[in-house]
């Protein structure tokens, strides 16, 4: 099987902006009360005061003003599945999974669509909240040995370095920019 990571690896732009601008353009009342106060989360967190969860939640705590949860992501799959990187769609196996610090609510549709498997942060789509931490760096390996216990990755792409725990379980990894698909530095 091989793993990926989602964003800037095989979608570009990072798919939780993208639906953050899409919801502020279609439901401005409820993502603009929440600007001022993501924007002081932001500096925390930029300062390494605040962890990447916490601010993830903050930028997520618009979600209780979007009528439809489920359909805005319909909607934004159906605006943005464009971006899905060329190669990726060359090469989908069947057993593929994407693991990504991206909310599991957001990615679950496209996900479907390219009948590939998820693991993502699990947020309550109409909170904002987290439940447990936000899987990125090693919490992708945990995640990933909690689901498939057995698995063994033979490839793993991704689009950044901090992605290292998962690169190291796999046979061989792959960084990705763009289109451009090169061997793991070492």
């Amino acid at each position: 099987m091989n793993t990926y990571d989602f964003d800037q690896t095989i979608f570009n732009p990072d798919s939780s902006y993208a639906f953050y601008i899409y919801c502020l353009k279609r439901f401005p009342s409820a993502v603009l009360p929440t600007v001022p106060k993501s924007l002081k989360k932001a500096l925390e967190y930029y300062r390494g005061r605040l962890s990447a969860k916490l601010l993830k939640e903050q930028l997520f705590s618009f979600l209780p003003g979007v009528p439809d949860v489920d359909e805005a992501v319909a909607d934004f799959w159906r605006q943005n599945k464009g971006g899905l990187a060329q190669w990726y769609l060359a090469q989908r196996r069947d057993d593929d999974i994407i693991i990504s610090a991206s909310p599991e609510f957001l990615l679950r549709p496209i996900c479907d669509e390219l009948r590939v498997s998820l693991i993502g942060t699990r947020m309550d789509k109409f909170t904002g909240k987290i439940h447990g931490e936000n899987c990125h760096d090693r919490e992708k390996v945990r995640r990933f040995r909690e689901a498939y216990p057995q698995a063994h990755t033979e490839n793993f792409y991704s689009d950044s370095l901090s992605d290292s725990p998962m690169a190291e379980i796999a046979d061989r990894a792959y960084i990705v920019k763009k289109e451009s698909v090169k061997p793991w530095p070492v």
